[in-house]
This record gives C-alpha cells, structure tokens and sequence, in this order.
C-alpha cells in the first residue's frame, strides 16, 4: 500500500518502528484471543466471549494498520473506516450473544474466567504500552491506540466480572459487564468512524 522510496531517513524509521510494534501486537492479540476463546466456551461467560471477539478484531486492526504504514492520507483514512467497522461488528456479535444468554441463564465458571481475564488484561497491558509512544500520530496510529485502550477497560471489565460472579454466587454481573462493553465498542466505532470519516473528506 506504498512504499519508502523517497522518504528521509528520519521517516522510513519511523515506519520500521511502527510495522515492528504493529507485528508485535497483533501477534499477541492472536494469541489472547485464542486463550480466551476457549476460557470463554469452558466458562460460559458472556463478557469473557465479547472480550474475545474485541482480541479478533483487534488482531485484524492491527493487520490493516501494518498495510497501511507508509500509505497515503487517503488510504490511512480508508483502512481507519473500515477498522471502525470492526469495531461496530464486534458490537453486533456481543449483543447477539448477550441475547442469547437472556433466553438461556446460566452461572459462569468464576475461576476458569477469572485467570483468562488477568491473563489478557497483562496481555493488553503491554499492548497498550508499546502503542503510547504513537497515540499522537497519524490517524492510523490513533486509531490502534484507541482500540488498545479500549482492552484495558474491557480487561479490567471482565476481571470485576469475575470478581462479583464469585462474590454474588450468580451468572448476572457477568451480563451487567457484557452490556456495558457492548456500550464501549459502540462509542469507540463511532469515534474511529468519525475521526476516520473527516481525515477522508480531508484528503479528497
């Protein structure tokens, strides 16, 4: 999607350190949402599934964002709209499945949910800190920032979940923090989308 040719020096590292951290992270990301895919179909866990789901579309974010490296405004802006869409598609999945949980109630297994989400909340912890250096860049950049961000909370989410699943000796906290991510990846694609949708009319 473009390349370095006629880039200064300063420039063409700046690519190399982001494609290097991009990798990184979307690597990390394949690997969590693996952990917890399969935490969450033990578990029977709504908010532990949404945070997969959220670990996926991180993982192909991070993919687009490394083809976009080095890329024009333009096609910067493209790649940030339709991470916006991931975003909004994650939202989808959740709220279908919290769906789904209302007609079937259920008690979540605390322990198995709990060590996945500690684990992906250390997991998104050094995501989010190889990513700070670069929440100010480009749109593509912030764009993947947010979304790291986004894991933080939804990680400390699901910890608390765990926590008051435990605590109350019921399936409902576990809903209560399914409901509420679904309300973050919604106002995190419309921000991504906005943001995204202004860079593009920027740069026609």
């Amino acid at each position: 999607m473009g390349d370095c040719c006629g880039c200064s020096p300063d420039v063409a590292l700046l690519q190399a350190k982001q494609r290097r951290v991009l990798t990184i992270v979307m690597l990390v990301n394949l690997g969590s949402c693996a952990m917890m895919l399969a935490a969450s179909l033990y578990s029977g866990s709504s908010s532990l599934l949404s945070g997969t789901l959220d670990n996926l579309g991180d993982a192909l974010t991070y993919l687009l964002s490394l083809l976009a490296v080095g890329a024009s405004l333009r096609a910067k802006a493209r790649v940030a709209l339709f991470k916006g869409l991931l975003i909004f598609a994650a939202a989808v999945a959740v709220a279908l499945q919290i769906g789904w949980r209302l007609r079937h109630p259920g008690m979540p297994l605390f322990e198995a949910m709990g060590a996945a989400a500690l684990a992906n909340l250390a997991l998104n912890g050094l995501c989010l800190w190889l990513l700070t250096p670069y929440r100010h860049g480009d749109v593509n950049m912030a764009s993947v920032w947010e979304c790291s961000r986004n894991d933080i909370a939804e990680g400390v989410a699901v910890v608390l979940a765990a926590v008051a699943v435990w605590a109350f000796g019921a399936g409902w906290p576990d809903l209560v923090v399914a409901v509420a991510l679904l309300a973050l990846f919604l106002r995190s694609a419309w921000r991504v989308l906005g943001t995204a949708w202004i860079q593009l009319r920027a740069a026609q």
